[in-house]
């Protein structure tokens, strides 16, 4: 992407936009003129590092705190923004946690309860809330609407042992379907990322599930072994979503990419 002001004038709240994936997507979507609401739960810490990171570009951006899984908590976190900046106009739908590794004879309900409301009722959480100033802004001359839900590959073979994960997942999607279907009437586009392994702190407890290995650290031990040499990045991802909330995707709406390298583990 050539263009480094792409995203200009356009308001972009990132779900669990502090850390990993979501800080990789808060700084690029900055980085090409996005004002960016980055959004955490707990880690006040690293969304101020974010959003210290991107000042430091010369972007614009504030955190705010909420937990996505809490309709009450997301409601505030949206009136705010809209208190500060006007309203929403691209929605990253990020934030997320991982299974536990384990058979659904050996789950613990809470877990899956936990897992699928923080990925399947959350976004509709959000884009619930958020739809009413995207859809006017969207409309208005010049506007234009983006959701972007962080899925994954996990959709794509429903591999065992994370049973949690893969049905949290897949809901998100199929939200992520039917608002599309929905919302382009109102100018919005609606689509999917689905990463593969990416190299965070999430990614470890997820290779630690893939793998078997509770010892695992150090996901770049995995270079050899990923498509390209490496283990995929949170830039890799980011790109992805710029893509499709530029004007290069004008014509795209309820798409699902997956970035991995064209191969799993």
């Amino acid at each position: 992407m050539s263009e480094t002001n792409v995203l200009q004038g356009r308001v972009a709240l990132v779900t669990g936009g502090g850390r990993g994936i979501g800080r990789g997507i808060s700084e690029l979507l900055a980085a090409h003129g996005a004002t960016v609401a980055v959004n955490y739960r707990r880690d006040a810490e690293a969304a101020a590092d974010t959003v210290a990171a991107i000042a430091a570009a010369g972007g614009e951006a504030k955190a705010y705190a909420a937990s996505v899984d809490d309709a009450d908590e997301c409601a505030a976190m949206v009136d705010a923004v809209a208190n500060d900046y006007g309203g929403v106009d691209l929605l990253v739908c990020n934030a997320g946690i991982a299974s536990r590794g384990r058979a659904v004879a050996d789950t613990d309900p809470q877990e899956m309860i936990r897992v699928v409301t923080t990925h399947a009722f959350g976004p509709h959480h959000m884009c619930r809330l958020v739809l009413p100033s995207m859809r006017a802004r969207a409309t208005a001359e010049g506007g234009r609407g983006d959701i972007i839900m962080i899925s994954s590959v996990a959709t794509s073979h429903m591999g065992p042992n994370g049973a949690p994960y893969n049905m949290g997942k897949a809901a998100m999607e199929a939200l992520a379907s039917t608002l599309a279907k929905e919302e382009r009437r109102n100018n919005i586009h609606v689509n999917t990322v689905a990463p593969g392994l990416v190299e965070t702190d999430m990614g470890v407890r997820l290779a630690r599930a893939m793998t078997g290995n509770r010892e695992m650290e150090d996901l770049r031990s995995m270079d050899a072994a990923s498509p390209f040499g490496r283990v995929c990045q949170p830039l890799d991802i980011a790109e992805a979503v710029l893509w499709l909330c530029s004007p290069g995707s004008g014509y795209v709406t309820g798409q699902r990419i997956e970035v991995d390298g064209g191969g799993r583990f």
